[in-house]
């Protein structure tokens, strides 16, 4: 049985079987766990943004970006399955082209940018809430 291996993401994929066995080829894709992590925490914060948008929503606040405002528009609380299928597509297309130095820069740009999102939201949340009497 022979051993084809590619390179991927911060990991290697390999191919077991012969080249006449090709349709019924096996694929090992190893990911480091940092990968793993960073990949997990964008989705994370991925629904936490859109858990959070609602809420501000919900309180007033206005979503600013015009194509999740449309999707807002058109689906109603049921955007998120749209920005959850959006982003989690983007990562393992990012996560596929791995080689590229650029590529891991811009996972932990998007990972940096969710991250100060989400915590603006919690600020804002925080202080939008007005207490009851």
């Amino acid at each position: 049985m022979g051993k084809e291996r590619f390179s991927t993401f911060f990991g290697h994929m390999r191919r077991l079987g012969s080249k006449s066995d090709r349709w019924k080829s096996i694929y090992f894709v190893r990911y480091s766990p940092i990968l793993f992590f960073i990949l997990v925490f964008i989705l994370v914060l991925n629904i936490l943004d859109s858990l959070f948008t609602m809420v501000l929503i919900d309180l007033g606040g206005k979503e600013f970006n015009p194509i999740l405002h449309s999707v807002i528009a058109l689906h109603g609380d049921r955007f998120w399955i749209w920005k959850f299928f959006l982003v989690s597509v983007s990562l393992v297309l990012l996560s596929l082209h791995r080689e590229l130095n650029l590529i891991q820069k811009i996972v932990i740009v998007i990972g940096s940018i969710y991250l100060i999102i989400v915590l603006y939201q919690i600020f804002l949340i925080t202080h939008l809430r007005t207490p009851s009497l």
